[in-house]
């Protein structure tokens, strides 16, 4: 049994995406915290950093190129995003706005990310913990075809929350502890039931 109580479910394929290009970037704690927790729940769970990855700034699109013809990293990740069952975005905020990393990466794609739900945490030097940054995500990950799930966490003072290694810490980390696992329930139930849910009714688009 999961901690919802319900029965437990084959793993499900979740990818965290994080944008920010600064050299010294502190939201990647958070990201691999992510990725760390929601391994642990038993999931297939991998980080995809758009630094490492390293798309152009946005020129054509993945749906654009003839097939066989996008530039291979765009292409592995088309076929990710397809394959997975749940998005979760760690994101920072940029002058009350999103971090143009990212951003870049998620309009490279379109059609790879419907019928799938999204997660967001966002993440701050400060106490807002990066919120606007979340509110401003949430119109734009649901405009790009997925359902935004209601639950969300915010980190503020991310270096004392999170090591390094982006291991909890203090009393941020304490709180982050308290509040990812029904954050992870929610993504969960969500990402199960549309998985479910495509597999006994294709997508009406």
């Amino acid at each position: 049994m999961n901690p919802g109580g319900t029965a437990t479910m084959k793993p499900l394929k979740l990818l965290t995406f994080y944008g920010s290009y600064r050299s010294d970037r502190a939201g990647i704690r958070l990201a691999r915290y992510a990725v760390d927790r929601f391994a642990a729940r038993g999931h297939d769970s991998r980080l995809v950093d758009a630094q490492a990855v390293g798309l152009p700034m946005l020129d054509r699109m993945h749906k654009e190129y003839a097939p066989g013809t996008a530039p291979p990293a765009m292409a592995e990740l088309a076929g990710q995003i397809r394959d997975a069952d749940g998005f979760v975005f760690v994101v920072g905020e940029y002058n009350w706005g999103v971090q143009p990393g990212l951003k870049n990466l998620t309009d490279h794609f379109l059609e790879e990310w419907f019928w799938r739900p999204a997660a967001i945490i966002s993440y701050s030097a400060g106490r807002l913990a990066g919120a606007r940054a979340g509110l401003v995500w949430h119109g734009t990950l649901s405009e790009m075809g997925m359902v935004v799930i209601s639950s969300t966490v915010t980190v503020g003072g991310i270096t004392g929350a999170l090591d390094a290694a982006g291991k909890p810490m203090g009393d941020g980390g304490a709180a982050l502890e308290a509040t990812f696992p029904r954050f992870a329930d929610d993504l969960e139930w969500w990402a199960n039931a549309a998985r479910s849910q495509r597999a006994v009714q294709a997508p009406p688009y």
